[in-house]
Order: structure tokens, then sequence, then C-alpha cells
């Protein structure tokens, strides 16, 4: 229900806006504005998240969960389509949202909300994950001595003739030596 109000409450709140700027600066500077903010917004938008990629990437390569800059690129994200939508509310919400002061600020107020709601857990896939327990940037966990990989696999243990009165699986089973 929220969302629906919001999707009703917006568009009036952007008409009265374009109404009440339109009578003060008139028609032409009012869509001029909306354009100009488009476009700067669109530069801002590219700018900001090619460095937050970077940052990401640097983190990835220091093993770093990168937090902080996921965060960004969701904040870019949101804020590129409100800079795309006409309209002075969502030209402000999305420039607001290019604030790094105030990314950081909402970053730490989504931080403290999922702390408050217990931990939170990533798995990165077969080589690991990252057990996030509130502390940012956590160090990638590599298995259980912390380094060397993982290698996943199956196998069987098959009988041989001697031993086929012994059940398939006990504590007396051994691999083969390699060969």
């Amino acid at each position: 229900m929220p969302l629906l109000i919001l999707f009703i409450l917006v568009p009036i709140i952007e008409i009265t806006l374009f109404i009440q700027i339109g009578e003060q600066i008139g028609l032409g500077w009012t869509i001029a504005t909306v354009i100009i903010t488009a476009f700067i917004g669109t530069h801002l938008v590219r700018s900001q998240g090619l460095r937050a990629l970077a940052s990401a990437q640097s983190s990835l390569d220091q093993q770093k969960l990168p937090l902080e800059e996921i965060f960004t690129g969701l904040c870019l994200l949101v804020a590129g389509a409100l800079l795309l939508t006409p309209g002075f509310l969502t030209d402000a919400i999305g420039f607001t949202l290019l604030a790094p002061p105030f990314r950081k600020v909402a970053g730490r107020k989504v931080m403290d909300y999922l702390k408050a709601r217990g931990n939170v857990h990533f798995q990165t896939g077969p080589r690991g994950g990252f057990d996030f327990s509130g502390a940012q940037g956590q160090q990638y966990h590599r298995g259980p001595g912390g380094s060397g990989d993982i290698i996943e696999g199956e196998f069987e243990v098959k009988n041989d003739a001697h031993n086929s009165d012994r059940p398939a699986h006990d504590e007396n089973d051994r691999l083969p030596p390699r060969s």
C-alpha cells in the first residue's frame, strides 16, 4: 500500500511544483532546467559509478567484501533513475543520493538496521564466503586453515572380493593410495 501511495503522491507533488516554478521562471526555463538537470545528473552518476566500480574491484582484490561500494552502487542506480525522471522533487532526491556525505549517513543507518535484525551471512561461492556480523570489510574466509584452495569432489568406496561380507561404509574404509 505505501508504494501505491508513493506512485499517486509523487506525480501530484511534481505537477504542483511544475506549475509553481513555471509561474515564477516561465515555461521555457522550467523545461530547460529539467533537461539540464537530467544531463548533469547522468554525468555525475556515470563518473561516481565508475569510481565505485574501481573501488569495489580494489576491495575484492584485497579479499574484502565491498559493502560500502555495493551500497554506493544501489544509491547511484536509484539516483540515476530519479534524475532521468522529469520533475523537481525527483531531481532533488536524486542529487541528494549523489552526495557522498548523505550516502555515508544513510549507509550507517542501513547497517544499524541490519545489525538490529540479526546476523547477515553472504556466500560467495564454492571457494568460501563472508560471515558478516556487523563489521564492514570482513576478511574473506578460504576454508578451515584460512588459506589454500578447496576442491570439491565425490568418491565411492568399492569393496573387493575379500571384503564383500562387510558393509560398504564403516570406520575401517580407507582411500586407496594415489597412483
